[in-house]
């Protein structure tokens, strides 16, 4: 409709306006209301603005909702309804979440009680965390990358990546956690996972016993029971997999250490009110 207004207006010194809007299928009432709106000033000007740059400071990993409170910690009081509908004029719309990789091989040693029992919410930081470990393809190789999650922010505080998924993957990734939140012993801690083989095993079963960590399964094939950590590698493979392009593995073990920093740091939530991880912690 647009481009039809700027004909006739362009044309109408020319031509007669009312032969003009016949023959370009316009109602006299509709050429104006846009011709008034194509130069009246836009008053969303400055709003628009800044949703593209964030929009494409996160790399296209920002939906509305992000959006929208990323513009409300900067001051702009807007509906949420209004920057969907602002970003869906311009075009912009955040990355889809894909299908994660399965690791349940039957049971092959101890399978523990669901402690969790879907209750996802922590008081504070190392009450309750959650794992897993998903599955990368890189120039047609497989990578693994386990995961650990604190629930009480939604903070990464442990993970490592390998070429094969085996036990000193998920070790590596709970030593990390150790180390980067100062767990203590006897901190009283509960750590969630799905039943896939490398937490059933008595190796595993004896890293946690280390710091007396109670540990807590998922039942067989119910995805909903881990689903918090599940909908972070889905975040992971939209925002950082798909939208990146790796030379090697090594290229690829680099740039997942600067995503998940950003995720930590940078990356607003919706449940944390529109804080990162690490400041939701740090306030709260």
């Amino acid at each position: 409709m647009q481009e039809k207004v700027r004909a006739v207006d362009e044309l109408r010194l020319d031509f007669p306006l009312q032969a003009l809007l016949k023959v370009a299928n316009i109602k006299k009432s509709t050429y104006y209301y846009h011709l008034h709106k194509r130069t009246t000033p836009d008053k969303y000007e400055q709003i628009k603005e800044r949703i593209q740059t964030l929009f494409h400071y996160h790399k296209e990993r920002y939906g509305y909702r992000r959006i929208c409170l990323a513009l409300r910690n900067e001051g702009f009081f807007i509906n949420h309804k209004t920057v969907q509908r602002l970003m869906h004029e311009m075009g912009l719309k955040g990355t889809v979440r894909p299908k994660k990789y399965r690791s349940y091989k039957g049971t092959v040693g101890y399978v523990a009680e669901n402690v969790i029992q879907r209750d996802f919410e922590a008081t504070a930081p190392n009450q309750k965390w959650v794992t897993d470990v998903t599955e990368f393809k890189i120039n047609g190789q497989k990578i693994y990358v386990s995961a650990i999650l604190d629930l009480f922010n939604r903070e990464i505080v442990g993970y490592e990546v390998s070429k094969s998924p085996n036990f000193e993957l998920v070790q590596q990734s709970l030593k990390m956690a150790f180390t980067y939140t100062q767990l203590s012993e006897k901190s009283g801690l509960i750590i969630h996972s799905d039943q896939g083989w490398l937490y059933q095993i008595p190796r595993f079963k004896a890293l946690l016993a280390t710091y007396e960590i109670k540990q807590s399964m998922s039942r067989k094939g119910n995805c909903l029971d881990n689903a918090v950590i599940e909908s972070f590698f889905g975040i992971m493979k939209s925002e950082f997999l798909y939208a990146t392009t790796f030379k090697n593995y090594e290229a690829f073990k680099k740039a997942l250490v600067d995503y998940i920093h950003y995720y930590n740091h940078e990356r607003i939530k919706i449940k944390l009110n529109g804080k990162s991880p690490v400041e939701f912690r740090r306030v709260s």
